[in-house]
């Protein structure tokens, strides 16, 4: 029996970045499917997070996502272009949001193609481990879109096309996402189950296999 795990993720988070490889792990060694469920940051979901949290929240947070980065042996850096516009100075976002826009409509394209994971585990890497600048270009989506096993003019078409289409998809993951009761990413949901966090994965893990599931055979 093939176990399904849904995750509420975010492109612009480092600590969704940090789980790809134990998910990807996970799905060769178990009949197990990570579901990719594409929503915005919370930044973008409520433009005053930054403003309104306490400073010391980023002071802690970029050191710690790079220390959790070298504990799991994942290159990590905060990536060039930031996926969300903003005055760091006065943590004020803008209203425009073209580069997480773009990239979580992407990825909406590929969860309706079945190949969420697939997409994101070769575009998360481009974003984020600090080997490319300039991830935004047409040229990296193609590549990851065409790693994935998708037909990226079709996808990039698509998204400029139909992003009405491609919001609502976005949409449909964040009502998931609100009935979970949760609000930060990675929040994977198991069995009507939340877990919240890259450093639940192995309590996760524990929960699965309470419940069935078991290593591929051979």
């Amino acid at each position: 029996m093939t176990h399904s795990v849904d995750v509420f993720w975010s492109y612009r988070s480092p600590y969704c970045y940090l789980t790809l490889d134990r998910f990807r792990d996970w799905q060769e060694t178990y009949d197990l499917t990570v579901e990719i469920r594409p929503v915005y940051p919370m930044a973008v979901r409520n433009p005053d997070f930054f403003a309104q949290v306490n400073r010391k929240y980023r002071t802690y947070h970029t050191p710690d996502y790079h220390r959790v980065g070298e504990y799991l042996g994942m290159p990590v850096r905060k990536p060039v272009p930031d996926p969300i516009v903003m005055d760091n100075e006065n943590y004020i976002i803008a209203p425009e949001q073209p580069h997480i826009g773009k990239l979580t409509r992407v990825g909406g394209a590929a969860q309706k193609r079945g190949k969420c994971f697939a997409f994101t585990d070769a575009m998360m890497r481009i974003v984020w481990d600090g080997l490319t600048d300039d991830w935004n270009s047409d040229g990296h989506y193609t590549a990851a879109l065409t790693k994935a096993g998708l037909d990226a003019a079709e996808i990039l078409r698509e998204e400029a096309e139909d992003r009405d289409g491609l919001e609502a998809v976005i949409a449909g993951n964040q009502a998931a996402f609100d009935a979970a009761d949760h609000w930060g990413v990675p929040c994977m949901v198991f069995d009507g189950e939340t877990f919240y966090g890259q450093d639940r994965m192995d309590i996760l893990l524990w929960r699965m296999k309470q419940k069935g599931l078991k290593a591929k055979l051979g």
